[in-house]
C-alpha cells in the first residue's frame, strides 16, 4: 500500500451557535478557529483521511516539510511511520501540541486507509467495539440553553467560565433536576489561583458534577495539588498536552480522575491508544476534548471511544456552525445523547473539497472576552485573583 502522495487543506470555520462560555464573555471560537485535514494518497487510489490541531495554521506549514518522508513508504507500517515522522521533527525541539497535531493528521489518515483496505470501519483495528453508540455532552451557557438542550434529548451538559460561574451553574442545575450530568470547565484565561479553584470547587461540591475540568492552569501543579486535596468533586484535564510522556506524567500524579486527550493534537491513534491504557492502568477515565475541532477529528474521536472500555464521554458542540456537515461527504448521527459509531469502512467520511475550498483560512488566534476582572481586560494576565472575594462563590 504504497503513499503516492500528501495533501493540505486549510479552511476558516465559522463560529460555533454558543459555548459554554457564551454566558460570560466571548470564546476566541468566535473569530479564531481554523480546521487543518491531509489527505494521503495510495497506489492503490485509497485515500486517507486526519485531521491536526494544535494551531491548526501552523501544522498547515509542518505538514508539506513532512511529506517526502511518507512518499514511497508502505501506508500500513503505522507504528514505524509515527516514529520517523516525531524523530524527523525532533531537532526543531519538543514542538508540544503543533508537533503531536502534525502527527494527528498524518497518522489519522493512515489508520483511515488501512482500515478501508481491510474493509473494516477504523475502531475494529483499535481493538473492537466496546459500544455501538458515544455518549456525549453539550455546551450551554444559562438555565434557557440548558433546557433546550435537555429538550433535544442530551444527557450531559457543561457550563464554563469563571465570571459568577458558580450562581451560573446552580441556576443550570436547578433547571435541568439531578438526572442530567452537569460539567463545570474553569479554564483561563484568566486562570483562577489555587485558593480561588478551591473556593469555587468547594462552592459547587453540591451540585454533583460529572467532573471539573481545569480548575488551574495546567503549568501550575501546586495549584492541582491545593485543589485534589480540597475538592471532593472528580477533576479533568489534558486537552492542553500533545505527547505520551506529558499524559504519563498527568496520570502518574494522581491529580485527575479524568484525562481529555484532544484528538486532533495528541498524535492520532496510534498514541491515542497507548494513552488510554495508561489511563486505564491507573483507573483512570477518558473524555476527548473536541471543542474547537472540526468534523474528521470528531469521527476519530467517535471511533476511539467505541473501542476504549474506560471511554466515559466525548464532548460536542451542539449547535455548531452549519458548515461542520457541509465540510464532509457524511456526518456523524446523533440523538437522545449518544453519537452513532459509524459502520462504514476506515473513518466513514470524506472532504467536500469545493466547500473546504470556498472558506480560506484568514486568522487563527483571537483573545477571549469576559474572563479577566473588570477593568483589567486590557492587561490580559494569564493568571489573576479575583476580587470582591465575598462574591465568587455566589449562589
Amino acid at each position: 500500500m504504497k503513499i503516492t502522495k500528501v495533501n493540505v487543506h486549510l479552511m476558516q470555520a465559522g463560529a460555533p451557535t454558543h459555548t459554554a462560555w457564551g454566558g460570560a464573555g466571548k470564546s476566541a471560537l468566535a473569530s479564531g478557529r481554523n480546521w487543518l485535514f491531509a489527505e494521503i494518497h495510495t497506489e492503490e487510489g485509497l485515500v486517507g483521511l486526519g485531521e491536526g490541531s494544535g494551531w491548526p495554521r501552523v501544522v498547515a506549514a509542518a505538514l508539506p516539510d513532512l511529506a517526502p518522508l511518507l512518499v514511497g513508504e508502505d501506508a500500513f507500517q503505522t507504528e514505524r511511520l509515527h516514529q520517523k515522522l516525531r524523530v524527523a521533527m525532533m531537532g526543531h525541539g519538543h514542538l508540544g501540541v503543533v508537533g503531536s497535531g502534525a502527527l494527528a493528521a498524518l497518522d489519522t489518515a493512515l489508520w483511515d486507509i488501512k482500515a478501508q483496505a481491510l474493509g473494516r470501519p477504523l475502531c475494529d483495528l483499535l481493538g473492537g467495539r466496546v459500544r455501538d453508540t458515544v455518549p456525549y455532552y453539550a455546551h450551554v451557557k444559562d438555565a434557557e440553553t440548558a433546557r433546550a438542550a435537555v429538550a433535544r434529548g442530551v444527557r450531559a451538559l457543561k457550563v464554563g467560565g469563571t465570571r459568577q460561574i458558580v450562581e451560573r451553574a446552580w441556576a443550570i442545575r436547578e433547571a435541568i433536576g439531578p438526572d442530567i450530568d452537569l460539567i463545570v470547565d474553569l479554564h483561563g484565561p484568566a486562570w483562577l489561583t489555587g485558593a480561588d479553584a478551591v473556593a469555587v470547587g468547594r462552592a459547587l461540591e453540591g451540585a454533583h458534577l460529572l467532573f471539573l475540568e481545569e480548575p488551574v492552569a495546567p503549568d501550575d501543579p501546586l495549584g492541582w495539588r491545593r485543589v485534589r486535596d480540597s475538592v471532593a468533586l472528580p477533576l479533568a484535564a489534558g486537552e492542553r498536552l500533545g505527547t505520551l510522556a506529558e499524559f504519563d506524567q498527568l496520570i502518574a500524579s494522581g491529580l485527575i480522575d479524568v484525562v481529555q486527550p484532544d484528538t486532533g493534537r495528541t498524535g492520532g491513534p496510534t498514541q491515542l491508544k497507548k494513552i488510554a491504557a495508561l489511563a486505564e492502568a491507573k483507573a483512570l477515565l477518558v473524555a476527548p476534548h473536541s471543542g474547537s475541532l472540526g468534523p474528521v477529528a470528531e469521527f476519530a474521536a467517535v471511533h476511539w471511544m467505541a473501542a476504549s472500555t474506560n471511554g466515559l464521554i466525548l464532548e460536542r458542540l451542539e449547535p455548531d456552525w452549519d458548515g461542520k456537515q457541509a465540510a464532509v461527504t457524511r456526518s456523524l448521527q446523533a440523538s437522545d445523547g449518544y453519537i452513532a459509531v459509524p459502520a462504514e469502512v476506515g473513518l466513514g467520511t470524506s472532504l467536500d473539497h469545493a466547500f473546504v475550498a470556498a472558506h480560506p483560512s484568514e486568522r487563527n488566534v483571537a483573545l477571549p472576552a469576559g474572563g479577566w476582572e473588570p477593568g483589567t481586560e486590557q492587561e490580559t494576565p494569564y493568571l489573576q485573583a479575583r476580587r470582591s472575594r465575598a462574591r465568587l462563590t455566589n449562589q
